[in-house]
């Protein structure tokens, strides 16, 4: 097995020394370019105003320089592309040595409003998101979002792991990938997408070769007039007659040119890598789906984007000083308005589709490069079952690995819930997380933090972090208690619930609190779901006595050499000290 360690140090050094190589031409070229000019400006003095050598020299001068400029545009955009690779070779080497938080996008945006992404870190700084995230485009950023933001069905979710598992070894694939869909800092999907969903503007179907069979007539009676042949007042009054003619249609012209600037370039932006992902082979059904939905009636995407930018490239080329009046009296830009309306027609309903696929091709090379990078963490088996969530030796993913401690978790048949008691800072919140987020990951087709994890499809419900509002006029307590009535309602649902409750109830009296959470484990049970529910009201692990199904287990902490001692580790049974007191004198307060 490939160590990604190793694989990323090479692969940098060797974007580094191609850097390095690209930079030297730079330099080269720029002063090779400079030179040439200096040598035109000088040719052209000798052999326009002194006459003192051939004119084609400074013309052999200055075609040497435009090729020279091609070619070292090529050279700018190949050190472009080398920058970029390092820094996606860098950010990997990063996140191997657990230097990722705060260095990457984290898409705080995507939380908004969500029942429970605030509770587990799913996006924002520091976030699973963040961690996960190696796309670069809008498209592929959402579509990694939406799958972290929601369980997928089981089908889905095992078709993702095969997809995964095929894409984890093509580091190749993968780099393209990123480096190509990262043209800008986050390639710009959205303008293109709303282009695609306007209605075109229609032209009428007689337009088109009326345009064309205009633009005919005017080059045939220009060469007439040319030969003596006609008048030339004929071929002007051809002109006056066809361009006013075409006036009636200015506005729909003016639009579709100018609605296709933008997206136009979005298209290009992926261009080169809808092309990359069409010439994979793949295996897996979800990838080989991918792919697929990059065609259109037979004609590739790519294929069809560089059609549309040859046409926007003439467009631009009616701007010109020299071509624009030619364009004018030939109607050229009427007949490339045409033509981009007709492509619009013909492939603006594919483009939605276009960009999910880059979207998936992004979301699940970013799944790769993270099963890539943890060769460790294995992939869920979901089970159609009861529900239940089995997980041995299951860590928390946004831990550092070396510092991470792994427990063994099992709910569902006699365990439905589980009652975590312990001190303060022992571990009872970060358990809650870990099992949290690696629902995620299982149910969005990404590997776990686990040594084995089999768990039936689940929908989460949490309350990990609970403020109040002074903006809605909500006390703690009473928005616990609405996101308490949310969690029961998920409960409800076709797919079962696995709750996550942190000192539920702790902001009212511990009698109130006692009879409450009862009476809210006591309804998810009894609708099927299973969870686990922490506390520091010792009275709150009666709970294992009053209702079947549930369990106590605790974390506990020890004093060595007057520090106090966290080991992390879940134990059966109920907690048998506190560490409040011993905290609070351990930072000066004298209790």
């Amino acid at each position: 097995m490939t160590n990604p360690r190793s694989e990323y140090e090479r692969r940098l050094a060797g974007w580094r020394r191609r850097l390095d190589e690209l930079d030297r031409r730079h330099l080269l070229l720029s002063n090779v370019r400079i030179a040439l000019a200096v040598a035109g400006a000088v040719l052209l003095w000798q052999a326009f105003v002194r006459a003192s050598i051939p004119a084609w020299w400074p013309v052999a001068d200055w075609l040497l320089f435009g090729g020279i400029a091609v070619h070292h545009a090529r050279v700018l955009n190949g050190r472009d592309r080398a920058r970029r690779a390092a820094a996606l070779y860098e950010r990997g080497i990063d996140r191997l040595n657990d230097r990722w938080p705060g260095r990457g996008r984290g898409g705080a945006d995507f939380g908004e409003g969500h029942p429970y992404a605030r509770d587990l870190d799913l996006f924002g700084r520091a976030s699973l998101f963040e961690l996960l995230n190696t796309a670069r485009t809008e498209a592929g950023e959402a579509t990694l979002a939406d799958w972290l933001r929601g369980p997928a069905p089981a089908d889905e979710v095992r078709a993702r792991q095969a997809a995964v598992a095929e894409l984890r070894p093509r580091v190749d694939f993968r780099e393209d990938v990123a480096v190509l869909a990262a043209e800008s800092p986050v390639g710009r999907t959205g303008p293109l997408a709303a282009w695609a969903l306007s209605p075109p503007v229609g032209f009428p179907a007689p337009l088109a070769p009326a345009c064309l069979a205009s633009a005919i007539v005017t080059v045939a009676l220009a060469a007439l007039a040319y030969e003596r042949v006609v008048e030339r007042v004929w071929p002007m009054l051809w002109i006056l007659v066809a361009t006013t003619a075409a006036a009636l249609w200015r506005k729909q012209v003016h639009h579709v040119l100018h609605s296709i600037e933008t997206p136009e370039r979005d298209l290009g932006l992926l261009a080169e890598l809808l092309a990359r992902i069409e010439r994979e082979p793949f295996d897996a059904p979800r990838l080989v789906a991918v792919r697929e939905a990059l065609a259109v009636r037979g004609v590739a995407a790519s294929r069809s984007i560089a059609r549309l930018r040859a046409i926007v490239s003439w467009g631009d080329a009616t701007h010109n000083l020299l071509f624009g009046p030619i364009a004018y009296v030939l109607l050229i830009r009427q007949q490339l308005a045409i033509a981009i309306d007709r492509w619009h027609r013909d492939h603006g309903p594919a483009i939605a589709g276009w960009l999910r696929a880059v979207g998936d091709a992004e979301a699940l090379s970013a799944f790769a490069t993270y099963a890539f990078e943890h060769p460790g963490d294995p992939f869920p088996a979901i089970v159609e079952a009861p529900p239940h969530f089995d997980a041995r030796g299951l860590a928390h993913p946004l831990l550092p690995t070396l510092v991470a401690v792994r427990n063994d978790v099992r709910l569902g048949g006699d365990a439905r819930a589980i009652v975590v008691s312990g001190s303060n800072m022992s571990g009872k919140s970060t358990l809650l997380r870990a099992v949290g987020v690696n629902v995620v990951l299982a149910m969005s087709g990404a590997p776990v933090r686990a040594e084995a994890l089999g768990l039936s499809p689940l929908v989460l419900g949490a309350t990990l972090r609970i403020d109040d509002s002074l903006e809605a006029g909500h006390s703690r307590f009473y928005s616990e208690i609405l996101r308490l009535r949310g969690i029961v309602d998920a409960a409800r649902g076709p797919v079962p619930l696995l709750f996550l409750l942190d000192e539920i109830l702790h902001g009212t009296n511990s009698h109130d609190r006692r009879i409450g959470a009862e009476g809210v484990v006591r309804a998810l049970l009894r609708l099927g779901a299973i969870g686990l529910v922490t506390t520091h009201d010792l009275a709150l692990t009666e709970l294992a006595e009053q209702l079947d199904g549930v369990l106590n287990v605790h974390f506990a902490d020890h004093v060595e050499d007057g520090r106090m001692v966290f080991d992390y580790r879940m134990r059966p049974g109920v907690v048998e000290h506190s560490n409040a007191l011993a905290l609070m004198r351990a930072i000066g307060l004298e209790v």
